[in-house]
């Protein structure tokens, strides 16, 4: 049976399926709407419109359950989010390995791969009882990883590893949603011309429910996806302290290059407008403007918000990087705490799970392609000096 992106059916029947019916803020149709449009132009495989149609359903899932449950809890709309620790900046530059290193510290709070799948909670579960749907994500992660090791060598992930924001945002449908949605049209212009601030405040609500479930000091998050927003994720976080990390963008393009192409194929199959010598040039297009937009935005906000470090910094002298860090944003860092960061790293060597290997002609690009795009990366006053 061929696979229909009507947005009214899906809604429909995402609303069926879960018995409820209401999907709260309706700004998010406008996203959704692209979206399929989007999937409709670009999936064509029978397999591969199921697969994508059955996420977005299950997204919408998702939307369902977290209205009933604000309902059921408003007490959750009192949650107070202080100091969040952000991590930003273009992909590959050392932002995922950060982010799990930071996450050792007791006092920060990371959001998890599973809670980005179930941000509302379960009634009903004993105090310490884990969400029955924890043991689910679990089964189908391990079941992805047989399916994709090469993957985990770019991107290793489990259930209970700290995850990017980027799979909270796409309930809101915006963002980058899976990686390769945000450069296709008609959802690229979309998001790239769309008003974030209404993400943003939903995103608010969803950490604001999973503190409430499972409270913490202060939240560690993470999105390159960040430099489109800036300025909505101060306007909802005003005392976000964001990491922006930077690494020569030679090494950066074929990289994500790479990981976006393996992300496309096991999340919707063969899309013939990803094939590999055309996703280089819209890889490249995507992050120059996020960069460009990042930039732009964060040179009218206070200076006070941003940490920024040398990928080469973290690579060689991690522990220097998270003293100068703490030190910044004025966060408490004692013995005990560095033993701990000591300890993960000496546990967790680079390449631990596996190295990964890639050209630029893969990808359709060239080493001139790429300085020429970023040369406002490579001549600017500032930045150029963490490259």
């Amino acid at each position: 049976m061929h696979v229909s992106f009507d947005r009214d059916r899906i809604l429909t029947a995402a609303a069926e399926f879960q018995g409820l019916d209401d999907f709260g803020d309706p700004r998010f149709k406008g996203g959704l709407t692209a979206l399929l449009a989007t999937y409709d132009q670009h999936v064509d495989s029978e397999d591969s419109r199921q697969r994508v149609y059955m996420r977005v359903l299950k997204i919408l899932g998702a939307r369902l359950r977290v209205e009933q449950a604000k309902k059921r809890h408003p007490e959750i709309a009192a949650e107070q989010i202080s100091l969040p620790m952000i991590l930003t900046g273009l992909p590959r530059t050392g932002t995922s390995a950060l982010f799990n290193l930071l996450s050792v510290d007791p006092a920060s709070r990371a959001l998890l791969q599973w809670e980005t799948h179930y941000p509302d909670p379960v009634d009903g579960l004993a105090k310490g009882e884990m969400d029955p749907r924890h043991r689910k994500l679990v089964e189908k992660i391990e079941s992805q990883k047989s399916q994709n090791p090469e993957f985990q060598t770019m991107h290793f992930a489990s259930a209970d590893t700290p995850e990017e924001c980027v799979l909270l945002h796409s309930l809101a449908f915006n963002g980058v949603q899976l990686g390769f949605e945000c450069m296709l049209e008609p959802y690229q212009s979309w998001h790239q011309s769309s008003d974030l601030l209404p993400m943003y405040q939903y995103y608010l609500e969803l950490l604001k429910m999973l503190q409430w479930r499972r409270p913490g000091d202060r939240w560690l998050l993470k999105a390159p996806a960040h430099m489109w927003g800036l300025d909505s994720l101060i306007h909802v976080m005003p005392d976000a302290c964001i990491l922006w990390g930077h690494r020569d963008p030679l090494q950066v393009i074929p990289s994500i290059s790479s990981l976006t192409a393996m992300a496309a194929k096991m999340f919707a199959g063969h899309i013939p407008a990803m094939d590999k010598d055309k996703l280089g040039p819209l890889v490249l297009e995507f992050y120059a403007r996020s960069l460009e937009r990042g930039i732009a935005t964060r040179s009218n906000i206070a200076a006070r918000h941003f940490f920024d470090y040398r990928f080469k910094d973290f690579v060689d002298k991690p522990l220097t990087l998270i003293s100068d860090t703490y030190d910044f944003f004025k966060l408490p860092l004692d013995a005990n705490l560095k033993t701990r960061f000591t300890d993960y790293i000496e546990q967790h060597p680079k390449g631990k799970h596996g190295d990964h290997h890639y050209t630029f002609e893969t990808f359709g690009l060239t080493e001139a392609m790429i300085l020429e795009r970023f040369e406002f990366y490579y001549q600017h006053p500032v930045y150029s000096h963490y490259l």
